[in-house]
């Protein structure tokens, strides 16, 4: 089985696949004070809870990953618990798809990977809209090249600030709301945030499309917050939560 996992700025997504199938999933928090050894107790609780364990189950480790010390970190814990190192996906790892943007190595792996799976699964062209601590829009075209996108604050870090700057506004967990004309200041920040939101992301759908000059591209909605955020938008086709790691599943067939 392979041990994929995706390094968030907020929250970290870990899967085990069994050939083609995602077997099982987890997200958790990204934690850069974990130790490899807490690293190495948090990943065997969870294979353990799947009826499963590292030395017996799993044959290969990938990572994609945009905190460099949580790298670091997995790097030594697969040293030291797993007898294989892992796959790091960046410069010198074999994806397929080819990057037509002006610096390649600004291009954080996670956007590359969540790129090559949905064209993978849904051809192109094509947009993967990312709702995590930013708002990223990757973009790709019909033969597989990632073409650059757009980076747009995250839903959630803007209502914190939002709170952090107004005095008697509350901070507030970000949940879809039942109507957009919100009778208290909780239901009026959610309303602001999911249908702003959404509004802007259909807004920059918009232009993306007029600018590919291709046949409309299909939108795909991944990342944490995409379930409070993506039923409200007019212009994304499917949501996959799993995206990241489905991606990662084709870059270690690639290299392996």
């Amino acid at each position: 089985m392979l041990l994929a996992v995706d390094v968030g700025n907020s929250q970290t997504v870990i899967g085990v696949f069994d050939g083609d199938e995602l077997a099982h999933h987890w997200r958790i928090s990204t934690d850069a004070e974990r130790t490899p050894d807490e690293l190495a107790l948090l990943f065997g609780g969870l294979l353990r809870y799947a009826g499963l364990d590292f030395t017996h189950n799993v044959h290969g480790l990938i990572v994609s990953s945009v905190v460099p010390v949580v790298t670091e970190m997995l790097r030594v814990m697969a040293h030291k618990y797993f007898p294989f190192p892992p796959l790091v996906v960046g410069p010198g790892v074999r994806t397929g798809m080819s990057l037509a943007v002006d610096n390649p190595r600004e291009v954080g792996a996670d956007r590359l990977v969540t790129a090559l799976a949905a064209h993978h699964e849904h051809g192109g062209p094509g947009v993967v809209v990312d709702f995590g601590t930013a708002t990223s829009f990757d973009v790709y075209s019909a033969d597989g090249r990632f073409v650059g996108g757009v980076i747009a604050p995250g839903v959630a870090t803007s209502i914190q600030a939002l709170s952090a700057r107004g005095a008697q506004l509350p901070r507030i967990e970000l949940a879809t709301p039942d109507r957009a004309i919100g009778r208290n200041t909780v239901d009026a920040m959610r309303a602001g945030g999911v249908y702003g939101f959404a509004g802007a992301v259909d807004r920059i759908l918009e232009e993306v499309g007029a600018e590919l000059a291709e046949t409309d591209p299909v939108v795909v909605a991944t990342g944490g917050l995409a379930p409070s955020v993506f039923q409200a938008c007019r212009r994304v086709h499917y949501h996959d939560a799993w995206l990241t790691l489905k991606g990662l599943r084709v870059v270690w067939e690639r290299n392996t």
